[in-house]
């Protein structure tokens, strides 16, 4: 592994990789990190019996999408939205009739506040299939995969020399102190594993299972072992 200001890099096999990812999660979570971005990490690094084409790329594709907006945090469709509109623009009618003014402007606010949700959430979907078809299909052909959110930014390029197929694997720790923690802890993992097996689900140790062939069926799982 090479540390610098950018982050924790391995140079290696998918097995490398996979196993980096492991010693970071194990070496944030004794680090005491427990929260939604932590999971999101946990998540997206990639595992032994995932392909980088296929499950890293979706995975990543989601995790770069176009947040909900308010609409859709709140579980309604763009329709849903413009019926409650048309309803609050209705009821702006009849206070205007009825002399209330005051009520009419309100009403007719919060009818524009849900053309605007509606807009927005569909909006947000439209955007959302675009993006998942260019970055599946075209940005993972030109760009590393990666990962960010405010806990971790990381990503993972393929290297090919003629039969040879390796992998580069950067982390970095966006909290300063939180980052000297792991940087402690990983060199703490160097003294104390002696071997440091991934659990897997099926056998991937050649870069060719990693990439689509298939690869043999296993029944055993390995674990971190210690002194």
């Amino acid at each position: 592994m090479e540390e610098s200001v950018s982050g924790f890099k391995v140079r290696g096999t998918w097995g490398d990789v996979v196993e980096h990812g492991e010693r970071i999660t194990r070496a944030l979570r004794d680090a005491g990190v427990d929260s939604d971005a932590f999971e999101e990490w946990d998540e997206w690094r990639p595992k032994s019996h995932e392909r980088l084409g296929e499950d890293v790329s979706e995975k990543t594709a989601d995790q770069a999408s176009v947040a909900e907006g308010e609409g859709e945090k709140a579980g309604k469709d763009p329709d849903e939205d413009l019926q409650t509109a048309g309803e609050r623009l209705s009821e702006s009618y009849e206070h205007v009739e009825n002399g209330d003014n005051d009520e009419a402007v309100e009403r007719w606010s919060e009818s524009l506040g849900y053309v605007a949700r509606a807009a927005d959430s569909a909006g947000r979907r439209a955007l959302r299939r675009v993006e998942n078809t260019v970055y599946q299909r075209v940005m993972t052909q030109l760009a590393p995969y990666y990962f960010d959110n405010e806990l971790v930014s990381a990503n993972i390029q393929k290297s090919t020399r003629g039969e040879d197929v390796s992998f580069i694997f950067e982390v970095n720790v966006n909290d300063d102190d939180l980052k000297q923690q792991v940087s402690e802890r990983l060199g703490e993992f160097d003294d104390e594993v002696t071997r440091w097996h991934v659990d897997t689900e099926k056998e991937t140790e050649t870069a060719e299972a990693v990439e689509g062939v298939e690869p043999p069926e296993s029944e055993n799982r390995s674990r971190s072992t210690t002194n």
